[in-house]
């Protein structure tokens, strides 16, 4: 192993790293809680099914990536001047 082939980090030497398998390690990381992914929302997006016209399809997904994002934020729109939400 030498400091150019990526399998450590750059300025640490493996071979003085603490020994993880001693002094209490183990349950330290037994104990220690596993956080995974992003935070969960307050309010998450509900997944459904809806059916719309190809029209708005194809105008909605020719602006690119989002394209439900732009659908959501649209109705969210249509939504406030209504004056309902």
């Amino acid at each position: 192993m030498n400091e150019n082939d990526g399998s450590t980090a750059p300025g640490l030497d493996p071979d003085t790293a603490p020994d993880l398998s001693k002094d209490g390690w183990p349950e330290k990381f037994a104990r220690a809680p596993v956080r995974r992914g992003r935070p969960p929302k307050a309010r998450p997006k509900v997944s459904t099914t809806i059916r719309l016209s190809p029209a708005v399809i194809d105008h909605s997904r020719a602006g690119g990536r989002g394209w439900q994002t732009r659908i959501d934020q649209a109705l969210r729109d249509w939504i406030s001047q209504q004056g309902v939400a």
